[in-house]
């Protein structure tokens, strides 16, 4: 495994890495709506998932990949009544790429956040 790092993301808020290689692919934590400084986003999980997505944006351009080679996404969302507003943005940040998704309800997320989201994506062909 080779760890990936990066401070254009916020750092880990536990043993855990920002993403990791293995096999030609990257598996991104968990990314939830803090700045690079730590702080929260506030306002409502449209605004938290733009921030999570800069986020997995900055991890994936790390580890040398980016939100075109998406393969398989899951996002957590503390209320499903904020489906259609994550949705939306889910929907301009990938644009045409449309990876999978897995999207469930959970009872509690870090820092009491509205929205959390983690992805696998493939590296560049290295030949």
């Amino acid at each position: 495994m080779i760890p990936v790092t990066t401070t254009d993301a916020p750092a880990a808020i536990g043993p855990y890495r920002q993403a990791v290689i293995h096999g030609g692919l990257v598996y991104c934590s968990g990314q939830i709506g803090l700045s690079v400084d730590g702080q929260l986003v506030g306002g409502d999980v449209a605004n938290q998932a733009r921030q999570v997505f800069r986020n997995l944006a900055a991890v994936l351009a790390a580890a040398g990949s980016g939100p075109e080679r998406v393969l398989k996404t899951t996002v957590f969302l503390r209320d499903m009544a904020d489906f259609a507003a994550m949705n939306a943005v889910y929907a301009d940040f990938f644009g045409d790429a449309r990876p999978a998704r897995s999207t469930v309800a959970a009872a509690g997320l870090p820092r009491d956040v509205l929205v959390e989201i983690d992805c696998i994506a493939a590296l560049p062909d290295a030949g």
